[in-house]
C-alpha cells in the first residue's frame, strides 16, 4: 500500500468515526420548533384533557410549545392517519387509543395504515378501566348471579356499552365469550348516555367506565358488580375483579398511547419517552389524572410495542369470534 492509498483508508476510517457524531449534533438541537401532538378524539374527552394536562409539563422540559390538534373520526383511524404520513422527524406525534392501536386493524376490512409497520410506539399514557354496572332493582345483585340471569334468558338481558368496535363494546363481547352466555348489546354513542340509561330505568346493565360511573355507584344509583382490571381499583376497593367473580384471566382496559412515525429517530424517541414519563410519574399529575378515572401508566418504549401487539392479537380473536365487523 503506498503512503497515498494509506493517508486515505486512515482519512477514510477518521470520517466514518465522524459522521455519526455530526448526526447526533444535528438532532442533538431537538426540538428546535413546536411539537404537535394529534388527539384522535374531540375536545373535551378523557384522553384530550390528560393530554392537555401534560403538555404544558413536557413542553417546560423539552423548550417548546405542545401543540394539541383533534382529529377525531373512525375509530381513530382519520388522526392516526395524517400522524403516519407525517416526516419521521419528531414534530408529528400522535396520542391513540386501544381502538385504532389493536383493534381496529380487525374490526374495519381496510386500514388506511399498518399499526405494527408504520407507527414507532413511545410510551403508553393512560389506562381507563371499565366497570360492569347495573340498576338496584335488577334481582342480580353479585356478577355471578347476572351471569346466572343470563343463562336462564339466553338473548333477554340487556347491556349497553360505549359504541360499535368501541373498548367498551369489545369488553362485553369478551364478558359474553367467557361466561358462555348471549345477552343483547345496546350501542351507545359513549359510556354516558349508556350509564345514564341505566339509572334511568331504559336497560338493566353496562359496561361503563370509570369517570362516567364512579359518582353514581358512590351514591348508590348504581351496583358495581365488577371491575374489568386484572386488579381491584384504589377508588372502588370492595368491587371484585370479573376475574375473582367467577371469569378467571378476565382482563379489558381501555388505554390511550404516544406513538411517532415509524423511522422517528431513535435519540428523539428516548427524549420523548423519558420526558413524558416523567410527567406522568409527577404525583400532582398522577393524582389529577386519577382524579379523571384514570390510571397514568409510564413505561418503556419496549414494553409499550409488546403491549400494542399483545393486544393486537387478543382483540382479533374476540373479534373473530363474535364476527364484529365494522365499515
Amino acid at each position: 500500500m503506498t503512503f497515498a492509498t494509506r493517508r486515505i483508508a486512515v482519512l477514510g476510517a477518521l470520517l466514518a468515526t465522524l459522521l455519526p457524531a455530526a448526526g447526533w449534533a444535528q438532532k442533538s438541537d431537538y426540538p428546535n420548533k413546536p411539537i404537535r401532538v394529534v388527539v384522535t378524539f374531540p375536545p373535551g374527552g378523557s384522553s384530550d384533557a390528560m393530554l392537555r394536562l401534560l403538555a404544558p409539563r413536557v413542553g417546560e422540559k423539552l423548550g417548546q410549545q405542545i401543540v394539541v390538534e383533534n382529529k377525531p373520526g373512525a375509530g381513530g383511524n382519520i388522526g392516526l392517519t395524517q400522524v403516519a404520513k407525517a416526516p419521521a422527524d419528531g414534530y408529528t406525534l400522535g396520542l391513540g387509543a386501544a381502538g385504532a392501536l389493536a383493534a381496529n386493524a380487525s374490526l374495519y376490512p381496510q386500514m388506511p395504515f399498518d399499526v405494527l409497520k408504520d407507527f414507532q410506539p413511545i410510551t403508553m399514557v393512560a389506562a381507563i378501566p371499565f366497570v360492569i354496572v347495573g340498576s338496584p332493582n335488577l334481582p342480580a345483585k353479585t356478577l355471578q348471579q347476572v351471569i346466572a340471569q343470563a343463562k336462564a334468558q339466553p338473548g333477554q338481558l340487556s347491556m349497553g356499552h360505549g359504541g360499535n368496535g368501541t373498548a367498551m363494546h369489545l369488553s362485553t363481547a369478551l364478558f359474553e365469550q367467557m361466561a358462555d352466555i348471549k345477552l343483547v348489546q345496546v350501542p351507545y354513542r359513549g359510556t354516558g348516555p349508556a350509564t345514564l340509561d341505566v339509572l334511568a330505568g331504559q336497560v338493566p346493565l353496562a359496561m361503563s367506565d370509570l369517570p362516567a360511573a364512579l359518582q353514581h355507584i358512590k351514591a348508590g344509583k348504581l351496583v358495581a358488580y365488577a371491575v374489568t382490571t386484572p386488579q381491584r381499583l384504589p377508588m372502588l376497593p370492595d368491587v371484585p375483579t370479573v376475574a375473582e367473580a367467577g371469569l378467571p384471566g378476565y382482563d379489558s382496559t381501555g388505554w390511550f398511547g404516544l406513538v411517532a412515525p415509524a423511522g422517528t429517530p431513535t435519540a428523539i424517541v428516548a427524549r420523548l419517552n423519558a420526558e413524558f414519563g416523567a410527567a406522568l410519574r409527577d404525583p400532582t399529575i398522577q393524582a389529577t389524572i386519577r382524579g379523571m378515572g384514570m390510571e397514568p401508566v409510564p413505561g418503556t418504549v419496549e414494553s409499550f410495542d409488546a403491549y400494542i401487539r399483545s393486544e393486537t392479537r387478543k382483540w382479533a380473536g374476540v373479534i373473530r369470534k363474535a364476527n364484529i365487523k365494522l365499515d
